[in-house]
C-alpha cells in the first residue's frame, strides 16, 4: 500500500483507448492512481470536484476524502436546495420540478465528461463517468477492496489517523454512492459498468497503475 506512485516513463503510453474512467471507493487510491494515469498517458485529467464543476483540473492536489464541492452535490444539499426553491417568493413563481433539477445537475456534472468523450482522450475520476459514457466508449476501471484495508490505506494516503479516516470513509463512500444512485439509478460498485475491477489494497498503487495501463493496451 502506498500513497505515491513511481512513474517509469515520461513518454505518453501508446496502444489502447486514451479515454479512461476511474471509480474508486474511499481508501482504494483513486486520488493517486487517476492523476498518475493521466500523466503517463499525456492526457487531461478531470477529478471528482474542481473549483468550477465540470472544468478541467489543474495542478491542485486530488483528495481521497470527500471534497467540499462533492458535499454540495450530495443528496442533503439537493434536499435543502429543493426546500428553498419551494418557498413562495411571489404569486407568479413556482418551484422547479424534481426531474428538472436532476437534469440540471446531470448537465453540469457531465460537462467535463462529454468534452473528454468527444476528444477521445482523458482520465476522469468519479462523477459516474463509466455510466455516462457506457462500455463502448473508453476504458472503465473500478478500484475497491476490503473496508478495513481501504481504511488503513486511506489513512496513509491522507496522512491522518485511523479514527479520522474511518469518519472520512463512511462519509465519502455514502455520499459518492448516493450521488450515482440519485442521478443514474445504478450502483457504482456494480462490476457490470467496468472493463476492469481491481482490489487496489492488495498491490502497491504504482503497480495498480501499471496493471491498468497494460490491460488498457490489450483491450479488444
Amino acid at each position: 500500500m502506498s500513497g505515491e506512485t513511481s512513474e517509469s516513463s515520461l513518454a505518453p503510453e501508446s496502444g489502447g483507448p486514451r479515454l479512461v474512467t476511474v471509480s474508486a471507493a474511499y481508501g482504494a487510491g483513486g486520488s493517486v492512481v487517476a492523476p498518475a494515469l493521466a500523466r503517463r498517458l499525456g492526457v487531461p485529467f478531470v477529478q471528482r470536484a474542481t473549483t468550477t464543476v465540470g472544468e478541467f483540473a489543474g495542478g491542485e492536489k486530488c483528495s481521497e476524502g470527500l471534497e467540499a464541492h462533492e458535499e454540495q452535490n450530495g443528496p442533503i444539499h439537493w434536499l435543502l436546495a429543493s426546500l428553498s426553491h419551494s418557498m413562495p417568493t411571489g404569486t407568479t413563481q413556482s418551484p422547479p420540478t424534481s426531474a428538472r433539477q436532476h437534469e440540471e445537475m446531470r448537465r453540469t456534472a457531465e460537462a467535463g465528461i462529454r468534452r473528454l468523450g468527444a476528444d477521445g482522450a482523458g482520465v476522469i475520476l468519479g462523477r459516474g463517468a463509466a455510466v455516462v459514457l457506457g462500455k463502448e466508449h473508453g476504458f472503465h476501471v473500478r478500484l475497491d477492496g476490503p473496508p478495513e484495508l481501504r481504511l488503513r490505506q486511506g489513512a496513509e494516503i491522507e496522512g491522518i489517523g485511523i479514527e479520522e479516516a474511518s469518519a472520512h470513509q463512511h462519509k465519502s463512500d455514502r455520499a459518492r454512492t448516493n450521488y450515482v444512485r440519485r442521478l443514474y439509478h445504478v450502483d457504482p460498485a456494480d462490476a457490470c459498468h467496468y472493463h476492469l475491477v481491481i482490489d487496489s489494497t492488495a498491490l502497491p498503487l504504482d503497480a495498480v497503475v501499471e496493471v491498468i495501463l497494460r490491460a488498457r493496451a490489450h483491450m479488444r
